[in-house]
């Protein structure tokens, strides 16, 4: 997937941008707070219907306007819109045409995003990982996101029935095991893609940390989940639900641990990263999980994601700076966008890779100049 024209409406700094962009690697570089992050946030729209860093749609129109437009012109022809207005819904469009949902769009555009963020994927709650789980597989899976969405709307409606039960100090078992029927019919389902998923993500992950930290220590990603059949662990629960008011068990309750410790090893003797980790290792581990994503949604999609690099080159030395460019930059990956404070840096390795196919830009109080 190429993005070769960025056109940006009022969206966060930008009154107006349009950018062209090369096949390979485009770098933005310029000062904190110049909007170079914005551009990437943009991108990342027009893939998955949000923003990367703002929740809050409305927050992301320029100060003192009414909406936000999006535009994206890809290879072949195809062209993404999305557009904002406030106190109005998000509207997507793909070559002109409404998408009815936005799960209709979501995957359409296959898209990695690297940002200093990802650290609170090692620091951060369970919630963060099964977050990044879920994003990986739906992105290749629609009948995931499928089961996703359902799963979760069934999950929210059991716990506001029990919470409503407990106000009106009234049990009713049938109704609660009319949704538990339907948290099953999606939940089983999660579980085993997640458990596939894994499965299938830890080598490349194991590939890519060995790259980037250098060493051969050990380091893998482990799916900590019940194991039983849904309809199961409900029923063992129920009494807890009623009184907790939450629905104690079920696929929303799983995490990935990220383990200092080779795959055979025993779970008395696993080392969660978080606890045991360097802060080297921590972010080895983060930029490894990112790049393991591009290589699983290369394998299962057979289109190479687009891959973006958000200030992340202050958190690595200069030598791992220029192997990172040169692997993103080879024919095993796509198309690049990154950014960067220091353009000398950046000038420097290009330089000293001129094979490599690049586009230069300059980022100031909200506009985009081409340097090379």
């Amino acid at each position: 997937m190429i993005l070769n024209r960025l056109i940006l409406t009022d969206f966060k700094n930008y009154a107006e941008a349009d950018v062209q962009l090369c096949d390979n690697v485009n770098c933005f570089v310029g000062n904190n707070g110049a909007g170079k992050t914005n551009l990437l946030d943009a991108v990342y729209y027009l893939s998955f219907c949000k923003s990367y860093f703002n929740p809050v749609d409305s927050q992301n129109i320029r100060m003192g306007q009414e909406f936000f437009a999006i535009h994206g012109h890809y290879g072949g022809g195809d062209v993404a819109s999305l557009t904002l207005r406030r106190g109005q819904g998000k509207q997507v469009k793909w070559n002109k045409k409404v998408c009815k949902t936005l799960a209709e769009h979501i995957g359409r555009i296959p898209l990695v995003m690297v940002s200093p963020n990802d650290q609170q994927l090692i620091t951060g709650g369970s919630d963060l990982r099964r977050k990044f789980m879920d994003g990986v597989i739906s992105q290749t899976d629609h009948q995931y996101l499928d089961h996703l969405l359902r799963y979760t709307k069934a999950l929210e409606q059991r716990n506001r029935l029990l919470k409503q039960m407990w106000e009106d100090r009234l049990w009713d078992d049938a109704m609660v095991s009319v949704w538990d029927a339907q948290l099953i019919d999606s939940g089983d389902f999660l579980t085993a893609r997640r458990a596939k998923f894994v499965e299938d993500f830890t080598p490349l992950f194991a590939h890519y940390y060995h790259w980037i930290a250098g060493t051969d220590e050990p380091g893998t990603v482990v799916y900590h989940h019940d194991g039983r059949p849904l309809v199961v662990q409900l029923e063992e629960c129920r009494q807890a639900d009623k009184y907790s008011q939450y629905t104690n068990a079920g696929p929303h309750k799983d995490d990935l641990l990220l383990l200092l410790s080779a795959p055979e090893t025993s779970a008395d003797e696993a080392m969660p990263l978080k606890k045991f980790g360097s802060q080297g290792q921590q972010k080895s581990f983060a930029l490894a999980l990112k790049l393991a994503q591009f290589q699983y949604m290369l394998n299962h999609s057979g289109e190479k994601p687009i891959l973006l690099l958000d200030d992340i080159f202050d958190k690595l030395d200069l030598v791992r700076i220029k192997r990172l460019i040169a692997l993103v930059g080879s024919d095993s990956f796509g198309q690049v966008l990154l950014t960067d404070t220091q353009p000398g840096r950046i000038q420097t390795i290009f330089d000293e890779l001129p094979n490599l196919e690049h586009s230069l830009f300059q980022v100031a109080n909200g506009s985009v100049t081409h340097n090379s």
